[in-house]
């Protein structure tokens, strides 16, 4: 069963308000005001106010510009190409080219009515403005992401969860069934995530802090540091006691991927392994240098992966 959205909604009841408002008001091409609300009915707050502020702008400078050359070479069909030849590489030199296609029917409009008057620019101006103001207040109302934005969280969690899981128990047992299939699962949920994320950004203008987005972006370098893990830990040669010590500590990762923050108390068990480490004998020969090298890179990352968590927010001990 199909799905109607917001935005649907929001156009089916904006075209017919702007229709109506424009025919009240008595304004000439009423019609028109209902393609300008279309138009500007976007799926965020900011992407509207752009839209509605580049159409805007765009019509302005495309009813001077064609009523200059309309009042100066005739209303002729080849006045109208010539309208555009001059209009559009303006747009492009404003950053403003979102606003051609809605530009096109206003210079239209001033094609039709033959003659170039104030009262024209008037109509225009309010045809404009009610077209864009119905647009930008429905998009006043925008659902919440709040609920879709926990649901992805919450897997993203549950599939580092597992990761982290998986790779303790390789490090303990020697293990090497796991697919890694969660990892694309991860990429795919980091993907959905930022853009749902970026979306409610673009939703709350005057919102400094935005904390999904900023947990996602965490998450991602995170995703990062354990995607450079996996080859460390299929190369590092330890003995059990090393294997035991690494994979408990990813044990304990994995049951606490979580958007509190304890990396602090991780780093210090961090800290103790890096201490009995450095307390076995030196290595003897070019390989065990190489894999005592892993194992130190290892470390790093696994610490990386921490100190991300912990620049995310305050410690939750």
């Amino acid at each position: 069963m199909f799905k109607i959205g917001s935005r649907t909604i929001k156009t089916a009841i904006g075209a017919p308000v702007s229709i109506f408002i424009a025919q009240i008001i008595g304004l000439d091409n009423f019609i028109s005001a209902a393609i300008l609300t279309i138009l500007c009915i976007k799926a965020t707050r900011r992407s509207s106010i752009l839209s509605a502020w580049y159409r805007f702008y765009a019509c302005l400078v495309g009813i001077a510009v064609s009523g200059l050359v309309f009042e100066l070479i005739g209303y002729h069909p080849l006045s109208v190409g010539l309208v555009l030849i001059i209009f559009i590489p303006i747009t492009v030199a404003l950053k403003i080219t979102e606003g051609v296609i809605t530009s096109a029917v206003i210079i239209l409009h001033v094609y039709g009515a033959g003659q170039f008057t104030f009262d024209l620019v008037l109509n225009e101006v309010i045809l404009l403005s009610v077209g864009i103001g119905v647009a930008l207040i429905l998009n006043l109302y925008m659902p919440s992401l709040e609920s879709d934005l926990e649901n992805v969280q919450k897997e993203i969690e549950y599939n580092f969860g597992v990761i982290l899981k998986e790779i303790a128990h390789f490090l303990k047992t020697g293990d090497h069934t796991w697919n890694g299939s969660e990892l694309t699962e991860v990429s795919h949920l980091l993907e959905q995530a930022n853009h749902l994320a970026s979306r409610d950004v673009e939703n709350h203008l005057l919102r400094s802090h935005h904390p999904h987005y900023h947990y996602f972006q965490m998450r991602q370098k995170q995703f990062e540091i354990l995607e450079r893990m996996l080859p460390l830990i299929s190369r590092i040669k330890a003995n059990d006691d090393e294997y035991e010590y690494i994979g408990e500590l990813f044990e304990e990762l994995a049951y606490h991927v979580q958007p509190k923050n304890t990396a602090v108390k991780y780093l210090e068990q961090l800290r103790n392994i890096r201490k009995q480490f450095n307390q076995e004998e030196l290595p003897q020969d070019r390989q065990a240098f190489e894999e005592r090298a892993n194992l130190y890179l290892l470390l790093n990352e696994i610490e990386q992966y921490l100190i991300l968590k912990r620049s995310y927010k305050k410690s939750d001990i």
